[in-house]
């Protein structure tokens, strides 16, 4: 079992394969045609996604490394449209284009989160310069730390052995999400990713684990592959190597959707080989990503937050008043989920308009918010004998209750220097007419790559100010 998820940012991943559009029609579906025993649905919602290998190649860019994308769409719109949603996502598209066949897409129709029927438009590829393509991928191939075949039957590998050879030639590990009943295409590949039924296609009905694992393994031997991954839908997943074999059961929770999952486990197996796990690391990596994915509907992506809450349990939910210790947890998992920290302190000693309308601002400057409040000893340092009028623990307890506010925890220094140096936050903010370097603090939060933002005040509305009142009324 992996204890961290890794940093997968400056990875460079190659996926190529057979990309598609994935339309979804979605609305309410409440009587039945009156010209044939057919639902009437009634759209509301028309929603394009990238599927195939585009689906692998956004599931690498969710978790933050580097993708290129290799592959073949028609001289048409769609092609436009699909390029559109992947660039938009930090996809690097490096498509050829075929004028005489179109680009392939999915047409679901949908109604209450349920799938009616499925119309493909697509047809095989004609007028498909190879040559070009075997030069765009020699290109793209200098560059890859790992390389992804997604193969859907549609033609873009239709010469995948030449391909997988010149990665084993250059020494970039290759994982191949294999289609058909001749697996030998795939001879040298680092891992291949068949779900039960293609597997079974190739070497019969197993009955138990046993048949699995020896079948496996006479696959591996026959056709030169190193290792072979494969999905058993609520049965978890089984890693089968010349020598060995592991099998893990599923981390779902709950099924909704199995549509994309392979594209999810054969993404976060290459990234976490290419980030240096082992096989059985990455194994269980892909399955909690797998577990997360089928959760969702359609199509669909991981993050690096939601492996990060995967693997943790249940420490994104502590929340409000923490412990220095238990704030150090929990920003630790926030950060490494790519999550902004936004710290600030005060006194908030009487909480009114302008404490909240500042901390909210506050709080939009990234998604966590951490606010250290004085100890009562550090209140009257500032305020003088008569303050605090309430007692730490109340106005911590107050402040932790706003919506905006994650985490509070208190500090007994006349100044939160020392909390700021510890959890170095990724955004300082303070209240006034101060400089950024004038504030205590912020010299070591912008040295670690972090900034400091300064916020006005609401004006009159201060607990001073509050307090006049009160003792004038």
């Amino acid at each position: 079992m992996i204890s961290e998820i890794p940093n997968f940012k400056g990875l460079n991943i190659l996926v190529v394969g057979d990309v598609m559009l994935d339309y979804y029609w979605s609305g309410e579906t409440r009587r039945i045609s009156p010209e044939a025993p057919v639902p009437i649905v009634k759209v509301s919602k028309k929603e394009g996604r990238a599927g195939g290998a585009g689906n692998v190649a956004l599931n690498i860019a969710s978790l933050a490394a580097n993708v290129t994308l290799l592959g073949i769409v028609g001289n048409d719109k769609e092609a436009n449209e699909l390029q559109e949603l992947l660039e938009k996502k930090s996809v690097q598209c490096n498509f050829l284009t075929s004028n005489n066949s179109p680009t392939a897409c999915k047409l679901r129709i949908v109604a209450q989160h349920q799938q009616l029927i499925r119309l493909d438009f697509e047809e095989s590829l004609v007028d498909f310069n190879y040559a070009k393509l075997l030069e765009h991928y020699q290109a793209a191939l200098k560059n890859a730390d790992v390389v992804i075949f997604s193969d859907y039957d549609k033609g873009v590998l239709a010469h995948i052995p030449k391909l997988l050879k010149l990665a084993k030639t250059q020494g970039v590990k290759s994982f191949v999400d294999p289609k058909g009943t001749d697996f030998s295409r795939y001879s040298g590949a680092t891992l291949i990713t068949p779900n039960r039924s293609e597997f079974q296609a190739i070497v019969g009905e197993c009955h138990d684990n046993d048949e699995i694992i020896s079948r496996g393994q006479a696959l591996l031997e026959q056709h030169n592959i190193d290792a072979l991954l494969v999905t058993l839908s609520e049965h978890g997943m089984a890693l089968i190597k010349k020598s060995e074999a592991y099998f893990l059961p599923t981390h779902a929770r709950e099924v909704f959707d199995v549509t994309g999952a392979g594209d999810t486990v054969i993404a976060s197996m290459a990234l976490g080989i290419a980030s240096g796990l082992g096989l059985q690391h990455a194994m269980h990596l892909a399955n909690m990503a797998a577990g997360i994915v089928v959760g969702k509907f359609g199509t669909s992506t991981v993050s690096n937050q939601e492996l990060n809450r995967a693997l943790h349990g249940d420490k994104e939910n502590i929340s409000g008043v923490v412990s220095e210790a238990e704030l150090e947890s929990v920003l630790m998992f926030a950060q490494k989920s790519g999550e902004k920290v936004v710290m600030t302190n005060g006194c908030f000693d009487i909480l009114h308009a302008g404490h909240v309308a500042y901390l909210e601002q506050a709080r939009l400057l990234g998604d966590r918010l951490v606010v250290a409040i004085n100890s009562d000893e550090s209140v009257r340092q500032l305020k003088g004998d008569s303050r605090p009028i309430n007692k730490i623990e109340d106005r911590m307890t107050i402040i932790a209750a706003l919506g905006c506010v994650d985490w509070v925890i208190p500090f007994y220094e006349e100044t939160p220097e020392r909390i700021y140096n510890k959890f170095l936050p990724d955004v300082l903010v303070k209240g006034g007419d101060y400089k950024p370097e004038e504030v205590v603090g912020g010299e070591a939060v912008i040295a670690a790559g972090g900034k400091v933002q300064i916020l006005d005040f609401v004006d009159g509305k201060s607990t001073t100010r509050t307090i006049e009142r009160i003792k004038n009324q």
